[in-house]
This record gives C-alpha cells, structure tokens and sequence, in this order.
C-alpha cells in the first residue's frame, strides 16, 4: 500500500469544458445574488426599525441608479434561477402516484401556477 495516494489534478476552469457544467455554475451564481438580495431586505427591515429618516436613506439608496440595477440584476438572477430549479425539479423530486410515476411536465407546471398564484397574492397585498 503506498502513502502516497495518487491526487488528480484539477484545473480552475474545469467547468469551462461543458456546455452543462457551465449552466451549473451560472446557477450557483445566482445563488449569490438571491442571498445578496435577502441580505438587503434584512437591511431594509432594520433601517425600518430605525425610523423615518433611516429608512427614507435606505429608500433613497434603493432608488439610485446604482439600485435600481442592482435590483434588476438580482430579479434576472432570480427568475434564472427559479427557471432552471423548475426544470431540475422532476429528478431532484420525482413523484409516484398510485404506484405510477407523475410526468415532470405535470410536476413543473404545477410549480409554475404555484409561482403565478403566489405572485398575484404579492401583488394584490401590495395593492397594485
């Protein structure tokens, strides 16, 4: 038996080989930008905590062009993301019924009405 166990040398840009392998990692860097946005909901809510003055700093802050195309970004990256879990989401949770497997189409459809309906609860809540 050696001690010195063989170690395969793998290259930075291994996920630049494969058209899937870079999807994957799109994927993963959307990631970035939903918790990015979290985060910064997180400050919004702290700032309104704050008070009227903090929070029309942080509304002022939103409102910038620097915000606003932040915010358009990490809305690209979220729908991006949400689309390609959609997609994902029949072999990361596939699902029988009486003992027959549901076909993906029907599973990725439901989960596309479940987005739709909760974004017009969001919408109507928000009064628009």
């Amino acid at each position: 038996m050696s001690r010195r166990p063989y170690v395969r040398q793998v290259e930075r840009s291994w996920w630049l080989h494969h058209p899937r392998y870079i999807a994957y990692m799109i994927r993963e860097l959307t990631s970035l930008f939903v918790g990015l946005y979290c985060a910064l909901l997180v400050v919004g809510l702290v700032r309104l905590s704050q008070g009227h003055a903090a929070w029309d700093g942080f509304v002022a802050a939103l409102s910038s062009p620097f915000g606003v195309v932040f915010q358009l970004a990490c809305l690209v990256f979220a729908i991006y993301h949400s689309v390609t879990w959609f997609a994902l989401t029949p072999k990361a949770m596939p699902l029988r019924m009486k003992d027959e497997p549901v076909p993906g189409i029907v599973i990725v459809g439901a989960h596309y009405v479940a987005w739709a309906v909760v974004s017009i609860v969001v919408l109507i809540g928000a009064g628009m």
